[in-house]
């Protein structure tokens, strides 16, 4: 038989108890409030777009409700209130930054975080081939741009990422050093990049776009504040001197050597030349069987130099190229075909300078090339 219970004494929870019982529940509706959406700024608030067609520049905050989404606005753009000045950061303006890439590099992410330019309005673009490299280099890419976007810290978060995918195949299965630089796989190869670079910008450019930065995703590494140094200049088309980083055996030490040669001033030779190709003809430079004697600005470079020294230029590469939004809205492109016996970024360099913008370079301001 149960025995009656006597009076239940029950025992007062002292005030630390209590205390931490209340942080704790705070705690917990915290994190079950604030992770359901990702931490947006005042800024980036105010910047979203409404619909998933807006301009691809605008970053898009997927709507939490249910329900048929709405018609796209009709939205009215005023270009003339877009502005273009040597201090972008000081006038707020959006940089697109666009790269083709057919190889993911992890120090290329690297660099692309330390850019000291606010994320919040850069927009990067990339556009990749549909091969087994293109495949593994999409991955990789989608990999880092979700640990940047979902989980970074906000001041890492791009404004927004547009990702496409070649819609035609790619003229070289490897994409190895040797293979891609052959003299006989430059126009295929060349005239493919131009396509790709095209289809890139003309997805892309969005009508808040003040500046272009053209960045490889082999250019593995570049000083922090490469955008305010290069808008800093305000001129329409602006190149760095492209380096690699490589282990001189004779010297035995880490050295350096110039990379890039497609940033040049012309020369009577190459004119020459030109004048007795055929029209579908293209002058390459960096070869001895087309020696064109121009002056590369790769080899203008000084030790002892002015790193905001300029020089104009006829040609310019695409590894790091600094463009007015402008220049592109006038109609300057990649041309995928001889126009004047050049092709893809010299002659894009060339289109520019026929629409009234002239090219200019930095000799001794550096970014550096990955080196196989």
């Amino acid at each position: 038989m149960a025995r009656p219970l006597g009076p239940v004494r029950l025992k007062k929870a002292s005030p630390v108890t209590l205390a931490i019982g209340a942080v704790f529940t705070i705690l917990v509706l915290y994190f079950l409030i604030g992770s359901s959406a990702p931490d947006f700024s005042a800024s980036r608030k105010a910047s979203a777009a409404s619909h998933p067609l807006s301009p691809p520049t605008s970053p898009f905050r997927k709507s939490t409700g249910g329900g048929k989404p709405k018609a796209p606005p009709v939205a009215h753009y005023n270009l003339n209130n877009v502005t273009i000045t040597s201090d972008p950061l000081g006038n707020r303006e959006n940089i697109l930054l666009l790269t083709p890439m057919a190889r993911f590099y992890q120090q290329y992410w690297d660099n692309l975080l330390k850019l000291s330019y606010p994320h919040e309005l850069i927009t990067l673009g990339f556009i990749l081939p549909k091969t087994k490299e293109g495949n593994a280099a999409t991955t990789e890419l989608q990999k880092q741009i979700a640990k940047t976007q979902k989980s970074g810290p906000e001041k890492d978060r791009f404004k927004s990422i547009i990702i496409l995918r070649q819609d035609f195949d790619p003229p070289l299965q490897s994409q190895d050093e040797a293979e891609r630089h052959k003299i006989q796989n430059q126009k295929i190869r060349r005239a493919a990049m131009a396509k790709a670079r095209n289809s890139l910008l003309f997805t892309t450019l969005g009508p808040a776009t003040s500046w272009v930065l053209w960045l490889d995703a082999d250019v593995i590494e570049t000083p922090s504040d490469l955008i305010q140094d290069l808008a800093a200049h305000n001129k329409p088309v602006i190149a760095p001197n492209c380096f690699q980083r490589f282990y001189n055996t004779e010297k035995k030490a880490m050295d350096e050597r110039p990379y890039d040669f497609n940033n040049w001033q012309d020369s009577p030779t190459a004119v020459e030349l030109a004048k007795k190709m055929g029209p579908d003809d293209i002058l390459l430079e960096g070869y001895a069987d087309m020696a064109t004697y121009r002056a590369l600005m790769a080899y203008m470079h000084k030790t002892d130099g002015l790193r905001q020294e300029t020089v104009p230029l006829d040609g310019v590469g695409g590894a790091a190229l600094l463009v007015k939004a402008d220049v592109h809205r006038d109609g300057a492109m990649f041309p995928p075909f001889s126009f004047y016996h050049l092709i893809e970024t010299e002659g894009f360099a060339k289109m520019a300078k026929r629409l009234g913008w002239q090219p200019f370079g930095l000799p001794n301001y550096k970014v550096y090339h990955y080196n196989e």
